[in-house]
């Protein structure tokens, strides 16, 4: 029961790191909102915790590029469930191209789900969680943040942002007891990294073989580390860029 008598929201929740996440959030207690885009995603999320978990988990639309759907989700948090202690901004794009070939409506996009999404969760969540007493504001980053790879320039771009956001947010409200971590996955088994690896028939081999070990990742990988961050076990951890990539960047 490591988040026992905690609220926490999981954007991106409809499927992959986010799914995970949301359960395990739940499995340990939590009352979890599980936010998507995709409703019919997140209400499968919910629908998928066992009968008798501790925790709920209840099923919400959002775009985390729109400020007002974004205010919406966290007062129906907080009317809901009476606070906020864990926000969990993983909802996250990707589009291919270098900076030449990616368009621009790609390169928007991009930063507005990946940044301005991480950004609004912030804007809106802290002073919740300021009134709750304090929390854990996560973020996904990406081994993308510090470790380029070809024809993915403005994912890079804005995963390099997150970090750097992740971390100035630390800074500022370390003082009033929220902590803001960002986690920077390698290659993990989601939707996300399904058309490489189903249009590349060596793509799976290739992505193992640059982790040293020796798998590509699943998104209970990522969820266990989130859950980490979310509980009280990482009092005297902010700021920090926890690495989930099979030691790839350590090459």
């Amino acid at each position: 029961m490591r988040l026992s008598n905690k609220v926490a929201i999981v954007t991106g929740a409809g499927a992959g790191i986010g799914r995970a996440s949301a359960l395990r959030f739940a499995a340990e207690g939590a009352r979890v909102v599980a936010a998507d885009i995709n409703e019919a995603g997140a209400i499968e999320t919910a629908d998928l915790l066992p009968d008798g978990s501790p925790g709920e988990i209840a099923p919400v639309r959002v775009d985390v590029t729109d400020t007002a759907s974004v205010k919406a989700m966290i007062q129906s948090t907080v009317d809901r469930f009476g606070g906020l202690h864990v926000l969990f901004s993983n909802a996250g794009i990707m589009r291919d191209g270098s900076a030449i070939d990616l368009s621009e409506d790609d390169w928007d996009a991009m930063f507005a789900v990946n940044v301005k999404g991480a950004f609004l969760c912030a804007k809106h969540g802290v002073p919740a969680m300021r009134a709750s007493g304090g929390g854990s504001l996560i973020i996904t980053a990406s081994a993308n943040s510090f470790y380029a790879e070809s024809d993915i320039a403005g994912y890079c771009a804005t995963k390099g942002a997150a970090m750097q956001l992740t971390r100035a947010m630390a800074i500022d409200h370390g003082p009033e007891g929220i902590r803001v971590n960002c986690i920077c996955p390698g290659w993990i088994e989601t939707a996300m990294a399904a058309p490489y690896l189903e249009e590349n028939p060596d793509g799976r081999e290739f992505a193992g073989k640059i982790a040293p070990s020796g798998r590509i990742g699943q998104p209970n990988d990522v969820a266990e580390v989130a859950l980490f961050l979310a509980s009280d076990e990482s009092s005297f951890v902010t700021g920090s860029l926890m690495l989930v990539d099979g030691g790839m960047s350590a090459w």
